[in-house]
């Protein structure tokens, strides 16, 4: 064990250049999370050829399926920190308890999340349509068809998140090792198995029924399963340094504090994320239901350029908490560059995609006049945002690893809270839904703003600690 954890700490986390080494992680990680924005995309591709009001569902459930998958990737995020430091401290055993509490805490996610599909489900999607006497005809049914299609597809996803909850949990064991080549096949079998079993679900090929968007769930959940079982698979054969031991699968307290104390404001964030969803698809859906799938359909392709940041932001935390452990400061600080110099990059990109192609962009899944004469603007404006996010994203995940995790909730809160949903509401009163999408650009200022602030005292919190 202490010469395995020897060789990790000589060859990859504690000396590599620390380009070459946020590169060697992050890169698996950048490539699975792309496939994982493609079968995102290729759902709405799939149903949107169904009918428009069925993308709007998705985007009626998506807050919903949002947080689920937030409660996972921030439970993740705090297994993934302890795990990497107590490999940096070369305690082990600590190590392999937090492995087997990750697990169990995949159990009770999943509890919670099957309740709220079973129970609230319904409630969910009909408080986002509300049906007036002043809509015509044909507004009603759009929307009754819109509430038909997105109920069973929440409750599927939600029911079967037992899989998307040890999916998770087996990929960020695997990153907390340095095994990221590994997550990355994780994910990508996943992906590929939902992106092919779609149209066999959605349109009823080979003699299935036509699901429509419950196929689309039903191929979700069928793709987690697939992940999970590969993902462990890979963990047991490959992470031998991180035994999980069936005595070690329960809910010790001071870990699953300690696991929450960092990943609870980001589970927070992507809570907050969600209740935003949620009002801005009241807001739009004020205007017209094109405009949800407006909104629905421009969540789908920035996850082309998001992803990848996250991917790295997935080398960082590891990376910036293994030496955090070490107490190599200057390897932290060069993190940090690095990976804002990656995320721009990738932003930059976004940027030139939205404002050149957005036709193109929107044209994958079939729109409508209307739909083009708001998402085209629309695209072109939030877009503008990009050029700030990607450094805010990177020093977010920089202070989830030094211990000052509050301080991304605070960046969030602000952000969302505070500015993007009043000023959509704000700009809404003027009676143009163009309008409506300065939002994001105004939020990305302020969120500019704390995210240097707060970055600024995490490192300074943490020169303290390394000097004392």
């Amino acid at each position: 064990m202490a010469e395995t954890q020897k060789r990790l700490d000589s060859s990859r986390m504690g000396e590599m250049p620390e380009g070459r080494l946020l590169l060697s992680l992050a890169v698996p990680m950048m490539l699975s999370m792309l496939v994982q924005a493609l079968y995102n995309i290729v759902d709405s591709v799939y149903v949107s050829r169904v009918s428009e009001d069925c993308l709007s569902a998705l985007s009626l459930a998506f807050p919903a399926q949002n947080i689920m998958i937030g409660l996972g990737t921030g439970t993740g995020v705090g297994v993934s920190t302890l795990v990497s430091r107590a490999l940096g401290s070369q305690d082990g055993k600590q190590a392999s308890r937090t492995a087997g509490t990750a697990v169990a805490l995949g159990l009770v996610c999943w509890a919670v999340m099957a309740l709220f599909g079973l129970f609230g489900a319904e409630w969910f999607i009909h408080s986002q349509t509300a049906v007036s006497d002043a809509m015509t005809e044909a507004e009603r049914a759009s929307v009754l068809n819109t509430r038909d299609f997105a109920l069973p597809y929440l409750r599927i996803v939600t029911i079967g998140s037992l899989f998307v909850y040890q999916e998770i949990c087996a990929e960020r064991l695997l990153q907390s090792t340095g095994q990221t080549r590994l997550s990355m096949w994780t994910q990508m079998a996943g992906a590929v198995t939902n992106i092919i079993l779609d149209p066999f679900f959605i349109y009823g090929w080979c003699g299935l029924p036509a699901m429509g968007t419950a196929g689309a769930a039903i191929a979700t959940v069928i793709g987690q399963a697939v992940g999970t079982a590969l993902g462990y698979w890979f963990h047991f054969k490959k992470n031998r340094e991180l035994p999980i031991r069936p005595a070690d699968v329960r809910l010790p307290w001071p870990i699953v504090r300690d696991i929450y104390r960092i990943g609870f404001p980001s589970i927070l964030m992507v809570a907050i994320g969600s209740v935003t969803n949620y009002l801005m698809n009241i807001i739009l859906g004020a205007f017209t239901s094109t405009a949800v799938a407006v909104y629905g359909a421009y969540f789908k392709i920035q996850s082309f350029f998001f992803m990848p940041v996250f991917g790295l932001n997935n080398g960082i935390i590891p990376v910036i908490g293994y030496n955090y452990g070490a107490r190599k400061r200057e390897r932290i600080y060069r993190t940090i560059r690095y990976g804002v110099i990656y995320a721009t990059c990738s932003m930059v990109l976004g940027v030139f995609c939205f404002q050149v192609f957005p036709q193109v962009l929107l044209g994958i899944f079939a729109p409508s006049d209307a739909m083009l004469a708001i998402g085209v603007p629309a695209l072109r404006r939030i877009s503008l945002s990009f050029l700030l996010a990607g450094f805010c994203i990177v020093a977010g995940s920089a202070c989830q690893a030094l211990d000052k995790s509050m301080y991304s909730f605070f960046v969030s809160i602000l952000r969302q809270v505070v500015a993007l949903i009043p000023a959509a509401w704000l700009l809404s009163l003027t009676g143009n839904v163009d309008n409506v999408w300065w939002c994001f650009p105004i939020a990305e200022l302020m969120s500019l703003a704390a995210s240097l602030f707060f970055l600024r005292r995490a490192l300074r919190d943490m020169e303290k600690k390394l000097a004392g």
